[in-house]
């Protein structure tokens, strides 16, 4: 899975000559949290809704509220962007582009190809990303296997699937100590239930889903 599939690709920039006033009306208007710093079509810049509110100045300031006004109506948007700037490619996998983000604590990464903005990928899109891996969204009924972790172990569940004529929609693995794992399956057919019994008989053991109580 690739950013291209995730990312945003309606970016609104900002020249860095604009100032931090306009900069947050201008993220107010679009309803949006980090905006590239663009100039002359050459990404120079980073800035989010944190930065403008490290910016802004603090209650505590003796500066009257015209004062302040004039601060921020002022100073360019490139005194507060981040400079050196956390980037990524449209065929950068997604896990790469989640632990570039964890890396360097951000929330963000502009995606460039060929010099150019072409997206945003977010955290949020991460974990769109997530949910549809683990089949989230799709159709079907969960069913979480525990077992050792051993060679033949889809195989088992590839065969007992195509047995009662079930589809597997989608398909994770998690690794746990002891050599074990957790694989969690999403099923699509009539004989789910069969296929879990098939399960049942072959060893495996089926972890049921927690339903809280109304």
């Amino acid at each position: 899975m690739y950013v291209r599939q995730f990312m945003t690709t309606q970016v609104f920039t900002v020249n860095p000559e604009v100032s931090i006033a306009d900069t947050i009306l201008l993220m107010r208007e679009k309803r949006i949290s980090r905006m590239p710093v663009v100039e002359k079509g050459k990404l120079v810049g980073f800035v989010t809704d944190g930065d403008l509110r490290e910016a802004s100045p603090s209650k505590a300031t003796t500066l009257s509220v015209f004062e302040l006004n004039y601060l921020i109506g002022r100073t360019p948007i490139r005194e507060v962007a981040v400079k050196k700037v956390v980037t990524c490619h449209p065929d950068t996998q997604i896990e790469d582009a989640a632990l570039l983000m964890r890396d360097n604590g951000i929330g963000g990464l502009p995606v460039v190809d060929e010099g150019k903005v072409v997206g945003i990928i977010t955290g949020s899109d991460i974990l769109d990303a997530f949910l549809d891996i683990l089949g989230f969204r799709s159709p079907g009924q969960r069913v979480m296997i525990e077992t050792k972790d051993q060679i033949g172990v889809v195989l088992d569940l590839a065969i007992s699937t195509k047995e009662h004529d079930v589809n597997i929609g989608s398909l994770a693995v998690y690794h746990l100590k002891d050599n074990k794992i957790q694989i969690l399956a999403r099923l699509q057919g009539d004989q789910v239930a069969e296929v879990e019994t098939s399960l049942d008989k072959k060893g495996y053991k089926l972890i049921k889903e927690y339903v809280p109580t109304p």
